[in-house]
């Protein structure tokens, strides 16, 4: 079984940062992705960054030049830096990990809020 705690969510105002981290206990397979979504009210989760074991990153087009995404393969710990925030980034934010030998498996942390205030 595998765990994972977010924190760093909170209030901050336009134009302000963040930094999320996301750390993984449990079984953790050396093959993974671990990624960011976020879920704002009335519309679907979406992806926001991943990065792989070996350190390739994508992000979504709405959150380039402004996030970045990075991990400590040694704590199993996943950050999200995020800059220049607008109320659009209102979210709730999830980390998910999906880990791969012999088919595949994902698992999801609980969740934390991002507020952007006008």
């Amino acid at each position: 079984q595998v765990q994972l705690v977010e924190s760093g969510g909170g209030l901050v105002q336009v134009g302000g940062s963040l930094r999320l981290s996301c750390a993984a206990s449990g079984t953790i397979l050396s093959r993974n992705v671990m990624g960011w979504y976020r879920q704002a009210p009335g519309k679907q989760r979406e992806l926001v960054a991943t990065i792989t074991s070996g350190f390739s990153t994508y992000y979504a087009d709405s959150v380039k030049g402004r996030f970045a995404i990075s991990r400590d393969n040694g704590k199993n710990t996943v950050y999200l830096q995020m800059n220049s925030l607008n109320p659009e980034d209102t979210a709730v934010y999830y980390c998910k990990i999906d880990m791969y030998a012999l088919g595949s498996r994902s698992y999801w942390g609980q969740g934390t809020q991002v507020t952007v205030s006008s």
